[in-house]
């Protein structure tokens, strides 16, 4: 664990292995397999000739040569036809099969392309949820660090409803940091402008009011609980609210992305100050409603504010009881931001 989404040239990622989305002759081709081909030099062409070239969905093992990397693992990616020739199964071998080989060998950190997602025609989307939803399954069994990478913009993509309902909802909270007001009279609101960052509505005849939200109502605890947690640490109330969920350090740590090592120094640590994307993680992972994840993260030192994207996004789903750390990742990834966990 864990898992990280990274923009890069898949040819310079310096780690144990990288994963080469190759044809069943692995004799070199176009896209990732052709950059991995000149990359590693002609010692990697005379190596694959002697494998016998590769099934698909299935993953062979070989030195990288030029390449930053100690192996490269090629796995050969199902064609897309409509979705009814069993491309998902087969698209979840390749990346099964290719950690499987990478942990025979000792290998701790990997870097994936989007396999299929190129010439192959398998919708970026859907690979890329093939792709996330088979390295956390192997992962929850097994400590390695995986990337997904991808070379631009272009080659990632989450669903186009996400983008625009995420969008929307950065847009709303934007707006309501800002002064945003209403007139008030005779008549009904008409119509509105935007100022900089200033939304001022127009009715028929108006007073200036500015609007404001209800305060929520709050849970009341005891005075006892309430004295006991104030001189609570991050570390301690970490540790509390897993065992107030009943899960184990490992569910709570690999569900948040976060390095087993990393989580050691926390517990190990009452003082210990993480970082806002790291208490972030553990506030998802423990599945926290708003309030109790903004209390955890004061702990740390940090507070949400809507003066920040990031901020919006992680509200957006704990508002809509989305608590999957992954897919939040790649929500932020398209949005440029920093990613929760390791």
């Amino acid at each position: 664990m864990p898992v990280q989404i990274v923009r890069n040239d898949i040819t310079k990622m310096k780690c144990d292995a990288i994963v080469n989305a190759a044809n069943p002759t692995l004799l070199g081709g176009g896209g990732v397999d052709g950059a991995i081909h000149e990359a590693a030099g002609k010692g990697l062409l005379e190596e694959c000739r002697t494998l016998g070239g590769c099934k698909t969905g299935e993953a062979k093992l070989t030195g990288a040569y030029d390449l930053p990397c100690k192996y490269v693992i090629h796995t050969v990616g199902p064609v897309w036809r409509g979705g009814q020739n069993n491309e998902k199964e087969l698209l979840k071998s390749c990346y099964i099969n290719s950690l499987t080989t990478a942990l025979e060998h000792g290998c701790e950190t990997v870097a994936f392309p989007l396999i299929s997602s190129g010439v192959y025609g398998y919708p970026k989307e859907q690979a890329l949820r093939v792709a996330v939803d088979s390295i956390t399954e192997f992962l929850t069994k097994h400590d390695m660090l995986v990337y997904i990478v991808v070379f631009d913009r272009s080659s990632f993509r989450i669903s186009e409803k996400l983008f625009t309902a995420i969008s929307s909802f950065i847009d709303d909270k934007y707006v309501d940091t800002n002064f945003k007001f209403r007139f008030s009279g005779r008549g009904e609101i008409g119509e509105s402008a935007v100022l900089g960052e200033t939304q001022i509505l127009y009715p028929a005849a108006a007073n200036l009011v500015q609007l404001r939200r209800p305060a929520k109502p709050t849970k009341t605890r005891s005075l006892e609980e309430a004295l006991k947690q104030t001189d609570e640490s991050f570390s301690e109330m970490l540790m509390r609210k897993i065992d107030e969920k009943g899960m184990t350090d490992a569910q709570c740590y690999k569900k948040a992305n976060i390095d087993r090592k990393l989580f050691s120094k926390i517990r190990g640590d009452r003082l210990y100050k993480p970082s806002k994307q790291t208490a972030i993680a553990f506030a998802i992972a423990l599945e926290l409603p708003l309030e109790e994840a903004k209390d955890m993260l004061m702990k740390a030192g940090f507070a949400l504010s809507h003066s920040s994207r990031f901020d919006i996004i992680i509200e957006y789903f704990i508002t809509n009881g989305n608590y999957n750390t992954f897919e939040i990742n790649e929500a932020l990834f398209a949005f440029d931001q920093p990613l929760l966990g390791a």
